[in-house]
């Protein structure tokens, strides 16, 4: 069959396809069966924003890391349910000091107070617009019949930072929700609200990779325990190793990805001991912070997601010592009879960044704990 170009016309498009080819293939990378962006930066520590909440220079006048990329950390230690069918709770809510305060349309909302729900989601998220805490909402799940009505009613919040999907089984879901704020959501917001796919399935855990990659407004994975229990017959202990895998997972993947990895509910609220075990459980697992349901568990929680003073002075150390043996030319060194290298050193750099990201002067707290 002749073509119906002819060949100076072929020749022309094979140059524009190359080229777009070879541009197209340069700034993307190949991450699991998706292709994702690639950083265009090689020395990224100084990927976020030049406001720092704590004190002093910071990290961001420390010698670079190739590779190395702080720009999705963001402060999101404690994400506290607020149920939007009691409007005591919402009024209690605007004094709350939690990083992330997540109004619930879900579970914490009986079927026959949905409606209502609604209209108190809109006076919670007004009322609280002041607040230096990121304002979300948990719909109900894709396929409930609800989450429509959910979506279109909390879009109009011009103070709305995420949505929260519950029960995500698939990319689809996630997808799904992503369409609904690309249609229902004023212009000039669509780009300002980020989504928290919820993992609370086996089904959930095992497409969870997928889900990560199912759209660029998702920026946290969360784990749901009792759900996630609920689903298989996990039983559930005291030691939480019937979970340890479970929470590996979404931990793992939402790092590979660049997410937050948010952690479990602790249902005990009245024991601070298990909580507190628990949260610093979850801060070594590499999960980035953790769902509360009462306003007492917010300062316990927030607390063990920040570096210990013994931990925090050992990673200035270590970027103290990167930085003296950058200006001579060096890699490894040597601290306290350890071998550091770079993968060490980008450990040190992220436990500082997220204690400047909770407000604290890293190198005077640094100070003090090795005094």
């Amino acid at each position: 069959m002749q073509s119906l170009l002819g060949p100076v016309t072929r020749q022309a498009l094979g140059r524009r396809l190359r080229t777009h080819n070879s541009t197209h293939s340069a700034l993307l990378t190949k991450a699991g069966d998706g292709l994702r962006p690639k950083p265009t930066h090689f020395t990224s520590c100084y990927n976020y924003s030049s406001s720092t909440p704590g004190k002093g220079a910071g990290i961001q006048s420390l010698a670079p890391v190739p590779g190395l990329d702080l720009g999705h950390e963001k402060l999101r230690r404690a994400v506290f349910y607020v149920p939007c069918s009691e409007e005591r709770k919402i009024q209690k809510s605007f004094t709350s000091a939690a990083d992330c305060i997540m109004y619930d349309l879900e579970d914490g909302v009986s079927l026959n107070r949905k409606g209502q729900a609604r209209a108190l989601v809109v006076e919670a998220l007004a009322g609280n617009s002041a607040s230096r805490a990121e304002l979300g909402v948990r719909i109900n799940a894709v396929g409930s019949g609800l989450e429509l009505d959910d979506l279109t009613v909390v879009l109009q919040s011009e103070a709305l930072s995420v949505v929260m999907v519950p029960k995500v089984d698939s990319h689809r879901e996630v997808q799904h929700v992503a369409r609904l704020i690309d249609t229902l959501a004023p212009a000039h917001r669509r780009d300002k609200i980020s989504i928290i796919a919820a993992i609370e399935t086996a089904r959930g855990l095992v497409n969870i990779r997928d889900i990560a990659q199912a759209d660029r407004r998702v920026d946290a994975l969360l784990f749901a325990a009792e759900d996630y229990c609920a689903d298989t017959g996990v039983i559930r202990t005291r030691s939480r190793r019937e979970l340890y895998y479970a929470r590996s997972v979404v931990s793992t993947t939402a790092h590979a990805f660049r997410l937050q990895a948010i952690d479990m509910v602790t249902m005990d609220f009245r024991d601070m001991d298990v909580l507190r075990d628990e949260s610093a459980e979850g801060a070594e697992m590499g999960f980035t912070g953790k769902q509360v349901i009462h306003p007492a568990q917010v300062d316990a929680v927030q607390k063990q997601f920040v570096p210990p003073d013994d931990i925090l002075a050992r990673a200035w150390r270590i970027v103290q010592g990167y930085q003296e043996h950058y200006a001579m030319g060096k890699g490894a060194f040597d601290l306290d009879g350890k071998a550091i290298d770079m993968p060490v050193v980008k450990w040190a750099y992220r436990i500082l960044r997220r204690a400047e990201l909770a407000g604290i002067d890293v190198a005077a707290a640094s100070k003090a704990a090795a005094s």
